[in-house]
């Protein structure tokens, strides 16, 4: 299955609807990127941190106790495991070192759950580079820790109290940021969201994810897996680990979050709820009402409480490549608890919802093999889990 991404579009979604001021950054960034990812000598660079500070390849990891328990066979491609504890680092190294390469002055980035924010604060700090991140206030509150590691690690984190004061609003304020500075800032996006050619650059520096796992799968059990299952919010996991698998003969499934209740602003199932319109620079689905208003969303996981999804998403959605379901957050949280009192092994709430989506489709064709994106560890959701227990 071949997307060509040239103009930025994925059918009919994507694009780049910004202020003019940005349209000599981006066309600059996509210049240099496409050139960048083309170069042997920058590649090797990159492939360098992978392998000797992110940690790649991560572990590709059977779940023999908790498969059996769900009747089938499961596996798990282990991005808890990178450094910073999530996929995040792979996309932030490899726009940290496009950045240096540009000669960007400072690096601005926004973060929900905080993973985003730690890892670009480790590539910039790794790099030399100024770092800014900007976190919704509500985010900064329940994601405790990682807005600590942030500190820790040099950058500063500018708190945001507008909106909803989560990850929307934090894209928000970055982007005024970048208006007011596009010739001396660099915006380290840190989804498959937002205007071309960002929703591409982000699929190619996480692309590595599915590339590994299809190679380690054929390694380990000597096939393909019948489906691969990953958690969607913006959508830079799912997409890293499905872009690779297109080709295949794989159901591919993504989960989005279903909160507490399908009304509109108590989850935040884009796909499943949304409707198509513009949000942050790209035509995509939306949480919106029928005045075109974007709405306040819900999820336990900070990392998916964002009412877009990306636009390549929005297409294998509407092509009907992949897939999309969601998942509550009591089904999250049972599925969180299953994992780790089975296998030893704490995910991030994010990553809880495509644990609920493996466990369907093992419900539904026992037996079968089916892989699992998990795309962080639980260790920053622990306030959050203990406050649920009380």
């Amino acid at each position: 299955m071949t997307i060509t991404t040239e103009t930025g579009r994925y059918g009919r979604f994507g694009g780049r609807y910004v202020p003019e001021v940005l349209v000599p950054a981006l066309t600059r960034l996509e210049e240099t990127a496409r050139l960048l990812l083309g170069d042997p000598g920058f590649l090797t660079d990159y492939e360098a941190e992978l392998a000797t500070w992110v940690g790649r390849p991560t572990a590709l990891t059977r779940a023999a106790r908790l498969g059996e328990a769900w009747g089938g066979d499961l596996w798990l491609k282990r991005e808890d495991l990178a450094h910073t504890g999530a996929h995040k680092i792979n996309n932030a190294i490899g726009q940290a070192l496009l950045a240096r390469e540009m000669g960007a002055q400072r690096v601005i980035a926004e973060t929900g759950a905080g993973q985003h924010g730690v890892a670009t604060a480790a590539a910039c700090a790794r790099l030399g580079l100024d770092c800014t991140v900007y976190m919704g206030s509500v985010d900064i509150e329940r994601q405790a820790p990682n807005v600590e590691r942030m500190h820790i690690l040099g950058a500063k984190v500018e708190p945001v109290t507008s909106g909803d004061a989560t990850l929307r609003a934090a894209i928000n304020e970055a982007l005024r940021d970048w208006v007011t500075r596009p010739e001396t800032t660099y915006y380290l996006l840190g989804s498959a969201v937002g205007p071309h050619p960002y929703p591409w650059l982000v699929r190619e520096l996480q692309s590595v994810i599915g590339r590994e796992a299809r190679q380690q799968m054929l390694d380990r059990s000597g096939r393909l897996p019948d489906a691969a299952v990953a958690c969607v919010g913006g959508g830079s996991n799912a997409i890293g680990l499905f872009h690779p698998l297109l080709d295949d003969p794989i159901e591919l499934i993504g989960v989005e979050a279903g909160g507490t209740s399908p009304e509109l602003g108590r989850n935040a199932a884009t796909i499943g709820r949304g409707s198509p319109g513009v949000l942050h620079g790209s035509f995509s689905f939306l949480l919106q009402d029928e005045h075109g208003q974007i709405q306040e969303t819900h999820s336990v996981s900070a990392g998916l409480d964002y009412p877009g999804v990306g636009p390549e998403h929005a297409w294998l959605a509407e092509t009907g490549r992949v897939s999309y379901e969601s998942a509550t957050d009591d089904e999250a949280l049972t599925a969180l608890y299953e994992l780790g009192r089975h296998e030893g092994i704490l995910p991030a709430l994010e990553s809880s919802h495509a644990l609920v989506g493996a466990r369907r489709w093992l419900a539904e064709h026992p037996g079968s093999s089916v892989l699992v994106g998990l795309s962080g560890r639980g260790d920053k959701d622990i306030d959050i889990l203990r406050g649920l227990a009380r």
